[in-house]
């Protein structure tokens, strides 16, 4: 049977993850499919087997398995009473800025899938009992939406990455070499302090005291995307910003962020954003005003996904 393509909807454009509390019968296959987020599933009750690379991870009450970007894997629920469990879907670029930039190559995957840091949460229960508490919170905040309630689910994904990096006794994350950060460090320091004008390749070949060629392939090696796409990526986090705090058009926030050619501007925000810089502005107008609503409604149960 050929692999389904997950599609991950956001609600909240600003946060990308989508998280939900998921009731399953007994003895249910849910067959192979991938998708570019990161999971992390959380079993409240019943038994639940997960697939990944190989290797099939029986879960039960308690227990935390982690799947990397675009992993392929399944799962099937077992026995007679029905498994809960909380799934945790988000995108691991969008959680990282200037100060933690750095970090990113942790978990880029060229090295070893994610999945397989699955060892710390099946070997250590302190790593398994703080992850599994962040799971919870991020759903119980999301379900509860109180004020500064993205604050909290931001501090919160870092929290679960932290988990794993202080906790990876065998160093398949922080084996990462430290000599590629600290050559790198000028170029993401050129980069930030360029967003509002011209960041190009030659000079980021220069301050990494690297030739062409072998810069391309050192960042892309280093960071899990290449230079151009992180430029673009970090320019049009500046634009959400823009336009969400600055009574600027959209030209004007293209020039703020070196893209004045608006076909170019248009292009790496909807590669991005899944829309235009204007129905990005609706849809976080349209948000805030659901959400300023659901404050003043008590919270009641909720089996829906939640998805930002």
């Amino acid at each position: 049977m050929q692999a389904r393509q997950e599609k991950i909807e956001y609600e909240n454009p600003l946060l990308s993850i989508k998280v939900w509390q998921a009731m399953r019968q007994a003895d249910l296959l849910y067959g192979w499919h991938h998708h570019p987020e990161c999971e992390l599933l959380l079993v409240q009750s019943g038994r639940l087997d997960v697939e990944v690379n190989g290797e099939t991870h029986v879960m039960g009450e308690g227990d935390v398995v982690v799947l990397g970007s675009s992993q392929l894997h399944r799962d099937r629920s077992y026995g007679d009473a029905q498994v809960q469990y909380l799934v945790l879907q988000f995108d691991l670029q969008a959680f990282f800025d200037q100060s933690t930039i750095s970090y990113l190559q942790y978990f880029n995957e060229t090295k070893v899938p994610l999945s397989a840091m699955n060892y710390l949460f099946k070997e250590n229960p302190i790593a398994r009992r703080e992850a599994a508490a962040c799971i919870a919170e991020i759903y119980e905040e999301a379900r509860r939406k109180e004020a500064g309630y993205e604050l909290a689910v931001n501090l919160l994904i870092k929290k679960i990455l932290l988990v794993m990096i202080r906790h990876d006794k065998m160093g398949l994350l922080a084996g990462q070499d430290r000599v590629e950060r600290i050559r790198l460090r000028p170029v993401l320091d050129y980069v930030e302090s360029g967003i509002t004008g011209r960041v190009t390749v030659e000079d980021a070949c220069r301050l990494a005291n690297m030739s062409y060629y072998y810069f391309v392939k050192f960042f892309k090696k280093s960071m899990g995307i290449s230079f151009t796409e992180y430029v673009n990526f970090r320019k049009i986090k500046t634009a959400e910003q823009l336009l969400l705090t600055r009574d600027l058009s959209v030209s004007e926030v293209g020039d703020r962020i070196g893209m004045p050619n608006m076909a170019h501007f248009y292009k790496m925000f909807k590669r991005f954003n899944h829309c235009s810089p204007k129905e990005f502005q609706r849809k976080m107008l349209a948000w805030g005003e659901v959400t300023q609503a659901n404050r003043q409604v008590p919270a009641g149960p909720d089996r829906a996904g939640i998805s930002f």
